[in-house]
């Protein structure tokens, strides 16, 4: 009897042992957790004849534990959390039997009181118990039975292990791979973007890829260009934003924000379309766009990845409208350079060239712009009686409109010239036309005057300009021309322009120039040319010819303000013969 007894559990030992190599290589080898709990619940109470058993797994971040598996009658439903309130020495325990064991067991089983719990934990982690019943017969397990159930415990707590290693790894490779498929998906968009200078042709793609990559239904981009806030494209919203709630969106404090009931109530708009987040986008460092969107549409919440796939697609939208914008500037720019060094051929074209010559007068005269177009005047014409009239004015402004107002001058001034009419009269003529059709702020300030070679009589009207400068042959104090009247613009005549008659003689001189001479500053900008440098440099240079007593200003200015202008520069130098 006893030898077959011994045959008979050395017989068990084996089929245990076989048991435990066969479940142990098939649990070690899948990769599935479910497919490991099931089949650790399964063999082990079937092998021991328990109707009723758990394993419930811990959850370090809520410190509880979640039934995971549950069979058997009066077990509670797979899906719900439990707390223990056991020290850590209990966790540590490998196996604690109720009724056994001095620990106050909670009844997980209802009306078991011989429940056993075997620890499923790796030398580093706890992983959960595995509760097991009575058996059939409402005894406990025995001492054999605990010892097979605990060896099958830690062969399954690897290969919970393991599994939860694998399903890990298959996360981060999901996660690698949709990184993959956004990266890939924003390096596409890039070069469709880098190619594309059609601003409405960008923000089609920019919402393709908002509905058909993102699932998104519900948003809107707003984009803020020189100071003004537009929205740029939608989807499934109504209603429009105010300025007031578009200022209220761009002074978030952060790049995203998360709509919440307080945000709502501030922002009706957002409730109305249901809008979850907002994310703001920027360029050079400042905050010029935002794009709300709503929930996708397969329900899912949306990640942080989501988050910084949406600012990643969005920056590269805004980029790229930012580069047409600066394209249609840099267009705008080439044409209007374009257009002005036209105009400035034109003007070129208007001022004398050659210059009328005179066997009484030494005449030199140069204009230099300090843009493309300026707003300085000059003209020498042969008038009748073969006279010579000269004339200097300055535009108010730069550009284009100066020029063009600086042209209607000549333009009047070469119909008057043969008109039998005084300059004074003539003048008053020219200030009413130009004061009935130029806005207000719109002026010049003008000079004129005809030498007669018979007489050597110069007849002059100055309406605010610079007053030419005369310097008498062996005299050292030069002389202005100012009689005239008001700047020519302002107001319709009300008094007439006075004229003054002056004899030359050998060797006198004339300058006339515009403000851009005296004004010129010095590198500093503290301080200006003015007349007084004018006068000694006319005096200086006085014996010379008309020409170089124009090349010495010139020179004198450029050396005073380090060859910096900022205004045009016109001069007229007249010497007699």
């Amino acid at each position: 009897m006893s030898s077959s007894s011994n045959k008979h559990d050395e017989g068990h030992s084996r089929f245990e042992l076989k048991t435990l190599l066969e479940t142990s290589r098939m649990l070690i080898e899948s990769q599935d957790m479910d497919f490991v709990l099931n089949n650790l619940l399964l063999i082990t109470m079937g092998k021991l004849m328990v109707s009723k058993g758990m394993i419930l797994l811990y959850q370090p971040g809520a410190d509880n534990y979640i039934i995971s598996k549950s069979k058997g009658r009066n077990c509670p439903e797979e899906g719900q959390t439990i707390s223990f309130d056991w020290d850590q020495e209990v966790q540590e325990q490998s196996v604690i039997q109720c009724g056994v064991d001095d620990f106050e067991m909670p009844e997980l089983i209802e009306d078991d009181k011989h429940c056993t719990f075997f620890n499923l934990q790796t030398s580093n982690d706890h992983i959960g118990f595995l509760c097991l019943g009575s058996k059939g017969n409402k005894q406990p397990l025995n001492q054999h039975e605990v010892e097979f159930v605990e060896s099958l415990s830690i062969i399954s707590s690897v290969a919970i292990a393991n599994s939860k290693m694998f399903t890990e790894l298959r996360r981060i490779n999901r996660m690698l791979d949709r990184k993959v498929y956004e990266l890939n998906t924003l390096f596409d968009l890039s070069k469709d973007f880098n190619i594309l200078v059609d601003r409405e042709e960008i923000i089609r793609i920019f919402k393709f890829a908002m509905l058909g990559q993102m699932l998104i239904r519900k948003f809107f981009f707003v984009l803020e260009h020189e100071d003004e806030r537009k929205v740029m494209a939608t989807s499934g919203i109504s209603g429009q934003l105010s300025e007031e709630e578009m200022e209220q969106l761009f002074s978030l404090d952060e790049d995203l924000t998360e709509v919440d009931d307080a945000l709502e109530k501030e922002i009706p708009f957002l409730a109305e379309n249901e809008i979850k987040a907002l994310i703001g986008l920027q360029f050079q460092s400042e905050r010029v766009a935002l794009v709300g969107v709503g929930a996708r549409a397969n329900e899912e919440e949306y990640s942080s990845s989501d988050y910084n796939f949406l600012q990643s697609l969005g920056n590269l939208a805004v980029l790229s409208i930012q580069k047409t914008y600066l394209l249609e500037g840099r267009i705008e720019k080439e044409r209007m350079e374009e257009e002005l060094n036209i105009a400035k051929g034109i003007q070129k074209g208007l001022l004398p060239d050659p210059i009328p010559h005179s066997d009484k007068l030494d005449i030199a005269a140069s204009n230099i712009s300090s843009y493309q177009v300026g707003g300085d005047y000059f003209d020498i014409l042969e008038a009748p009686e073969n006279r010579l009239l000269f004339a200097i004015g300055d535009v108010a402004g730069k550009g284009m409109p100066a020029a063009l107002l600086m042209a209607n001058l000549q333009a009047m001034l070469h119909v008057l010239l043969p008109v039998d009419i005084s300059l004074g009269e003539a003048t008053g003529q020219i200030n009413d036309i130009i004061y009935q059709n130029t806005p207000s702020d719109k002026f010049i300030t003008f000079f004129w005057g005809i030498f007669n070679p018979d007489n050597y009589q110069f007849q002059f009207v100055n309406a605010g300009h610079n007053p030419p400068i005369l310097l008498r042959s062996h005299e050292d104090e030069v002389e202005e021309l100012t009689e005239g009247g008001l700047i020519l613009g302002v107001m319709s005549t009300m008094t007439p322009y006075e004229e003054q008659t002056i004899t030359l003689r050998e060797d006198d001189l004339l300058v006339f120039y515009t403000d851009g001479v005296t004004e010129a500053k010095n590198k500093s900008e503290s301080a200006e040319y003015g007349e007084e440098q004018l006068f000694e440099c006319i005096k200086k240079n006085r014996g010379s010819s008309s020409e170089e007593i124009q090349e010495a200003i010139i020179k004198d200015i450029k050396s005073f303000s380090k060859d910096i202008q900022h205004d045009d520069v016109t001069i007229i130098v007249i010497k007699v013969n």
